[in-house]
């Protein structure tokens, strides 16, 4: 039997945990542990409740404990857990693959509808097989010198090798440069004033004119580089690269793995563009939160590249061992259907103006700049300590005394709530940042 403390001992002695120094961790008292959810709350091992501030790591869309989605779990459960999609098929990942694919209509252009799923089991590998797909399709089709690939400034697309390379985050990615392979880096802006995207725009002409034939795709997180900082571009700006990109013969990835599922306040921020990409990359919110899984969607015609005799080895050779799993497409199918049943894109409006308000409350005097896209938001802290005093950090740790959990990146603090969260909630949200936020830098 285990107790609060045992467990406490347990995952300083077993567990490595991500994105964590344990020196630190080790050091800094009891850990905090959740042991179960209702709605947009989270319940730690001793009873202690706090608001979910960022999804569980941007995933969760309609809260913990769903009855929808635990119904169809459990229902799934009675069916099958697992089995391969090597060689076979199944249900749920049949049934998922159409209605991704029915919902990607939603995203207008001239170029071929997203219409095949590949699947696999987080974001990182969502961008590492649509990187592969890529490559593999220009030498498939005539294109062999288009080994390189293009992406924005302070990017970040995963943690995997190919999606560390496309990375662009230098604290997170630096140490692996041996291993990486050079990608060509077109500015992007942070604020996303016209100003500072026309001189983005400037360079970005010259870099394709430069590297063009070499490309294989531009790959992008459309609207909000989400752990950049929520940096912020405008639909014209994406638009113009990809034409770029495009005229130079370039796929386009558009990794919506953070901005997809009603975050930016449409099902897909791509929608918000008015271009189709070759190849969009999907993950967290896809099952409501609750299981992992990733789906990289393609056009017809790259499919197409990938079609042969077998002797011709134009097959993609990748796969994951629980592509499909029929869990999480049912968890995924479930969301959906909550999605459609309590109509939570038509109820964004009201929430993204709560969290507009809730940002515009914080005590100003300790706010250098306030982000938001839809239901994705940063405040960036004001103060004249040294980066090495962590104010975010203890700003994110302050306002767990406040029942709220929130995490920083650097001095600013991430408010990525569930979908399903209340205009109360969201504003009790916001008042726990603002106590947490006094309690560090004072009134």
């Amino acid at each position: 039997m285990f107790t609060p403390e045992n467990l406490h001992q347990w995952d300083f002695d077993h567990v490595w945990h991500p994105f964590t120094q344990a020196s630190e961790w080790e050091t800094a008292g009891a850990p905090l542990i959740i042991e179960r959810g209702e709605g947009c709350t989270l319940i730690d091992v001793n009873g202690k409740r706090y608001l979910d501030g960022i999804s569980s790591l941007w995933t969760n869309v309609h809260g913990h404990n769903h009855p929808g989605l635990n119904a169809a779990i459990a229902a799934q459960l009675g069916q099958v857990s697992h089995s391969t999609l090597l060689g076979q098929s199944g249900v749920p990942s049949i049934v998922l693959a159409k209605r991704l694919s029915d919902l990607l209509e939603r995203i207008d252009g001239d170029e071929a509808p997203l219409t095949r799923t590949f699947f696999s089991d987080s974001g990182s590998t969502a961008v590492e097989v649509a990187l592969k797909m890529g490559f593999q399709y220009h030498q498939q089709t005539g294109g062999t010198q288009r080994c390189r690939f293009a992406a924005l400034t302070e990017a970040y697309h995963g943690d995997t090798i190919g999606s560390v390379s496309v990375g662009g985050i230098s604290l997170f990615h630096e140490i692996y440069r041996p291993m990486l392979f050079d990608a060509v880096r077109i500015p992007a802006p942070d604020h996303a004033t016209p100003a500072e995207e026309e001189v983005c725009l400037v360079a970005a002409r010259e870099l394709f004119a430069a590297h063009g034939d070499e490309l294989a795709a531009l790959i992008v997180e459309p609207l909000v580089q989400g752990a950049a900082g929520m940096r912020m571009h405008s639909p014209e700006y994406l638009r113009a690269i990809i034409a770029m990109a495009r005229d130079a013969g370039a796929l386009i990835i558009c990794d919506e793995v953070a901005v997809g599922f009603g975050r930016t306040g449409t099902m897909f921020a791509m929608e918000q563009v008015g271009c189709r990409p070759d190849i969009i990359c999907l993950a967290k919110g896809i099952t409501g939160g609750y299981m992992p899984l990733a789906a990289t969607v393609v056009s017809t015609p790259i499919y197409d590249a990938f079609r042969g005799p077998y002797s011709d080895f134009r097959t993609l050779f990748h796969g994951h061992t629980y592509t499909g799993n029929a869990l999480a497409c049912a968890s995924a199918l479930a969301s959906l259907d909550v999605f459609e049943a309590e109509q939570t894109l038509a109820h964004l409006p009201s929430k993204i103006a709560a969290l507009s308000e809730a940002l515009a409350n914080l005590p100003g005097q300790h706010i250098a700049e306030l982000r938001q896209k839809g239901m994705m938001a940063a405040a960036g802290l004001s103060h004249s300590l040294g980066a090495e005093a962590r104010v975010g950090h203890r700003v994110a740790m302050a306002a767990r005394n406040h029942g709220v959990i929130v995490r920083p990146l650097g001095d600013l603090i991430i408010f990525m709530p569930p979908l399903a969260m209340t205009e109360a909630e969201i504003q009790a949200l916001g008042e726990g940042v603002a106590a947490a936020i006094t309690d560090v830098l004072g009134a």
